[in-house]
């Protein structure tokens, strides 16, 4: 699963640091969310997780333009973007984290392969997207993607 010792490390910086986080997760169904509340004292720091597994949701919850899920698809660097974004100015909270991707068995493309994620941090001063090609089951996938998620979180949290 995920590394224990990289939530802890994880929740220990964001609870020093005063920093309050909110999800928007779509292809890891919730399970980053579940991992950062698995933490005593995760109320500290965590607002709220939202799963927008469908177009309308990430449009009604996380206001991404229909226009750019048309566009670029779900599974694109421009929807995690939004979706980081969208969640973090909603949640009135200072980071946003979003995943979105295809987990599998089915759903992938030429174009888009199983396996393939978009992580995203929206920060104050800040957003990150970074491009994932796992090549796991369906829960390996969600299990890397939440751990890339915690690495890329802790990359972007300051030091102190």
């Amino acid at each position: 699963m995920v590394d224990e010792q990289l939530l802890n490390k994880t929740s220990e910086r964001l609870r020093a640091l005063h920093i309050t986080v909110a999800t928007a997760e779509s292809c890891t169904g919730g399970l980053l969310a579940s991992l950062l509340t698995d933490v005593s004292g995760s109320s500290e720091y965590f607002d709220r997780g939202l799963v927008t597994y469908s177009n309308k949701a990430k449009q009604d919850l996380l206001g991404v333009p229909t226009q750019l899920l048309q566009t670029h698809g779900a599974v694109s660097e421009e929807t995690a973007r939004a979706m980081a974004q969208g969640v973090r100015e909603r949640s009135h909270v200072d980071y946003g984290i979003a995943t979105t991707g295809i987990a599998g068995p089915t759903g992938g493309t030429p174009a888009k392969p199983v396996g393939l994620v978009y992580i995203a941090i929206a920060t104050p001063q800040t957003l990150v997207v970074r491009r994932f090609l796992f090549k796991g089951d369906r829960l390996q996938n969600k299990a890397s993607t939440c751990t890339e998620a915690l690495r890329l979180l802790n990359e972007l949290l300051p030091e102190g």
